[in-house]
């Protein structure tokens, strides 16, 4: 049966302290949960699966393997326990063909929750729209892999925006170049960590500026020299609210 999306959004929160996310980044400044997951088979296990020979405990062994891997969902969780409570053909029946059933629907919940996170980028919505409306081969393949592109085409748009905003600074349009110029993993740690260090440089640089008039108060010379070390945060409420509040 194929869950309808308002039902996708209440079965990822369900199934979410179980789903294994990472974090790479996305857009200016902000990361988005990334997933993994193994792939899936939509097709039957054939007559002569490997299974099929296997004893009773062997079968066991092998769901136990299963539920020790750390990035096995809930779904295969689920199906894997209840497998272990059953029979010896429930062991080989969750085997054959159990698992790629369960393992669609943590799929389908981990592309779920990616379309509920608000730092999803267009590519990645688009995507995993598409995956979806797929196969479960479909939605294997863009948890796999396609999720990964799909970053990457928003993080090069994230950078491009800041290469044409005329509020980038020297260092930031250097960052941004270097990274547009490099590798996916380049481009998701200017956004992740880059960026902020390069903002912080450029404000830097402009506080230093402020520091060098000699038409500004006392305070607000107080002001900047109090903040010219401080982290990147406060160079950046510095230079787009503090200065302008000193002599308010």
């Amino acid at each position: 049966m194929r869950l309808t999306r308002p039902a996708l959004a209440l079965a990822a929160g369900a199934l979410a302290p179980a789903l294994l996310l990472t974090t790479p980044a996305f857009a200016a400044g902000t990361a988005t949960a990334s997933v993994t997951a193994p792939a899936t088979t939509e097709t039957a296990a054939e007559s002569d699966s490997p299974y099929d020979s296997m004893t009773e405990e062997e079968l066991r062994i092998e769901i136990l393997r299963i539920l020790a891997d750390p990035a096995t969902g809930a779904g295969v969780t689920r199906e894997a326990n209840k497998a272990l409570d059953g029979t010896v053909e429930d062991l080989r029946a969750f085997l054959k063909t159990g698992r790629a059933i369960a393992q669609d629907e943590d799929n389908t919940v981990a592309i779920a929750r990616l379309l509920a996170d608000p730092a999803s980028g267009k590519a990645v919505i688009r995507e995993a729209n598409k995956a979806l409306d797929g196969t479960a081969a479909d939605r294997a393949y863009f948890l796999s892999t396609g999720l990964a592109i799909a970053r990457d085409e928003d993080n090069r748009v994230a950078i491009a925006r800041l290469l044409a905003d005329p509020a980038s600074g020297k260092a930031v349009i250097r960052g941004a170049n270097k990274a547009l110029n490099g590798t996916a993993a380049d481009r998701a740690n200017f956004l992740a960590t880059g960026l902020r260090l390069a903002r912080a440089e450029d404000d830097r640089v402009a506080v230093a500026k402020i520091l060098a008039r000699t038409d500004i108060s006392a305070a607000l010379r107080a002001a900047a020299e109090a903040v010219i070390d401080g982290t990147p945060e406060e160079l950046r409420y510095f230079i787009e609210v503090g200065q302008y509040e000193v002599d308010a």
